[in-house]
């Protein structure tokens, strides 16, 4: 069974840093898409960092700021939150695609419906 598990959620003051981690268990996803996710209250989920086998993409709210990782020894992703602000207030969540999922072509995993595996989030505030 896959899990996906965020932590390193927490409270931070504008212009601080977190760090996100999400440890994947059940399966290896060191060749397979993961990406993260964000939701604010009464706002859709927004698409936040994807990275592939061989590149990464950001959504254009966190370009320049945040940066996607992955140790695939721990089988985790990681995504490290600079500059923050109060409008990165939200839960953010980790994704994964699954084998079957990789080999869509179609898929070019910036959209909830890309990811085949969610984790059940963690919460990021940021006091302005």
């Amino acid at each position: 069974q896959v899990q996906l598990v965020e932590s390193g959620g927490g409270l931070v003051q504008a212009g601080g840093s977190l760090r996100l981690s999400c440890a994947a268990s059940g399966r290896t996803f060191s060749r397979n898409t993961m990406g993260w996710f964000r939701q604010a209250p009464g706002k859709e989920r927004e698409f936040v960092a994807v990275i592939r086998w061989i590149s990464v993409s950001y959504g254009d709210s966190v370009k320049g700021r945040f940066t996607i990782s992955r140790d695939n020894a721990k089988n985790t992703v990681y995504l490290q939150m600079n500059s923050l602000k109060a409008e990165d207030t939200a839960v953010y969540y980790c994704a994964a695609v699954s084998s079957a999922g990789q080999r869509d072509y179609t898929r070019l995993y910036l959209r909830e419906n890309d990811y085949d595996y969610w984790g059940q989030g963690t919460q990021v505030t940021v006091s302005s």
